[in-house]
């Protein structure tokens, strides 16, 4: 490798003097004595305006936007950049011909930034200049605080990150400043985008599931940001999950057959019994909510009349839970007989015994499992459960403050009676 690299050096050097000779420009052909690029920027003071303050104890508004602009003697600009004591970066846009730069995004209140400005004159000379100052702090403590889920932990693939805002925020404009501030970052990376659910909620999840063996960092920006009038962004605790593998469950309720895969192999097909006429399983993608060794089902929390021909109480083990509703995937030792041949359940998958121990061991939450060819309704998309998945991404991006096409119509509550339940 030593020799490869020495190799290459001299090519270097050996056409570096053949292009001095060649120009008789001796050694400022190959070196930095006289490109303008390489020289140590000027200060560019004379060539620049800043909008904010510069004498000594004053202090920038947060709620009006930063301008600099060229002067006009003899210069442009050609960068600038601000950021907070935090890190925290000001967006702005920078005119084609470098005669103004504005920012586009709003300041903190209550911080300290560092402006550095780039200018370039019309020998091509490249000046800097950086300024610092501080922002008044806001005349109102309202603060708009926001909290993350699920629990730092591991999940499936599947599992949506959640926003959860402490007060509505319904103005389109004013959802896109909370929009900007929640950043999502994972390894490796995705594209992804959040969803406003209602006022108070927002999901986020990539365009197909997360990646297997991934790792997914929350934080919010928000912090002293103006979102609205007497509204600023508040604290936020930052969140960070990871994802096992990608396990995937399809139940087709035609076949009457669950078959699991890992990393996209098939590891397990189990014989099944769902939901049967009027209490159909739902077709659709759902998300493992929780599981639960034993649970005590009773068609009475469900609204079928005790005493009814479809009224149960039983108890049930190795319970996976995919709706807030009651639907599970379980042990139904009792349907034994009709498992992989018909559907008799009031909507949940049912199973042997061992077979729901083996998907109870086998599955996690956040995984994901699937319904097909079910005449049930289809998944609510955010009501019972995680439905997020059922949405076509064009779709998805529509539920966002910063989608440039007409945002999407909030899905209200299903207030049909709510079945399938259980069993």
């Amino acid at each position: 490798m030593s020799t490869e690299l020495f190799s290459r050096g001299a090519k270097a050097g050996l056409s570096c003097t053949a292009l001095v000779v060649a120009l008789g420009a001796g050694v400022t052909a190959c070196g930095a004595d006289d490109n303008p690029l390489a020289a140590d920027p000027y200060d560019a003071a004379d060539q620049i305006a800043f909008s904010g303050p510069t004498e000594a104890g004053k202090k920038a508004d947060p709620d009006k936007p930063l301008v600099v602009t060229a002067t006009g003697s003899g210069g442009h600009l050609t960068d600038v950049s601000a950021e907070d004591a935090t890190g925290r970066h000001v967006a702005g846009e920078l005119a084609a011909d470098g005669s103004r730069w504005h920012s586009t995004s709003p300041l903190a209140a209550g911080a300290h930034y560092t402006l550095t400005v780039r200018t370039e004159n019309d020998d091509g000379a490249p000046g800097r200049k950086v300024l610092t100052f501080d922002t008044s702090k806001p005349a109102t403590t309202r603060r708009l605080n926001i909290e993350f889920g699920p629990e730092a932990g591991t999940y499936g693939v599947g599992e949506p990150i959640v926003a959860e805002l402490d007060q509505p925020v319904k103005d389109k404009a004013q959802r896109a400043i909370v929009e900007r501030g929640l950043q999502v970052r994972s390894t490796p990376a995705v594209q992804g985008s959040w969803y406003w659910v209602d006022d108070k909620q927002l999901h986020y999840r990539p365009r197909d599931y997360w990646p297997a063996n991934a790792t997914v960092e929350v934080r919010s920006t928000l912090e002293d940001i103006r979102i609205a009038d007497g509204l600023y962004g508040g604290s936020a605790k930052p969140l960070t999950i990871t994802t096992g593998d990608r396990v995937v469950a399809v139940t087709d309720a035609a076949t009457h057959r669950l078959t699991v895969y890992r990393n996209d192999e098939k590891i397990k097909e189990i014989p099944v019994t769902t939901g049967k006429p009027g209490f159909e399983t739902r077709n659709g993608v759902k998300v493992v909510l929780a599981k639960q060794y034993f649970v005590r089902m009773k068609s009475s929390t469900v609204g079928i009349a005790a005493g009814s021909t479809d009224s149960y109480d039983l108890p049930v083990y190795y319970a996976t839970r995919v709706t807030w509703s009651g639907e599970f995937v379980h042990a139904a030792p009792w349907s034994i007989g009709s498992q992989g041949i018909a559907n008799v359940s009031h909507g949940c998958t049912g199973m042997s015994t061992p077979n729901a121990k083996w998907f109870f061991d086998n599955i996690h939450e956040g995984d994901v499992v699937q319904v097909v060819n079910s005449k049930g309704d289809p998944m609510e998309l955010f009501d019972n459960g995680y439905g997020d998945w059922n949405l076509s991404w064009q779709k998805w991006l529509q539920g966002s403050a910063l989608s440039s096409g007409p945002q999407a119509a909030t899905p209200q509550a299903d207030q049909s009676r709510l079945r399938p339940q259980s069993l």
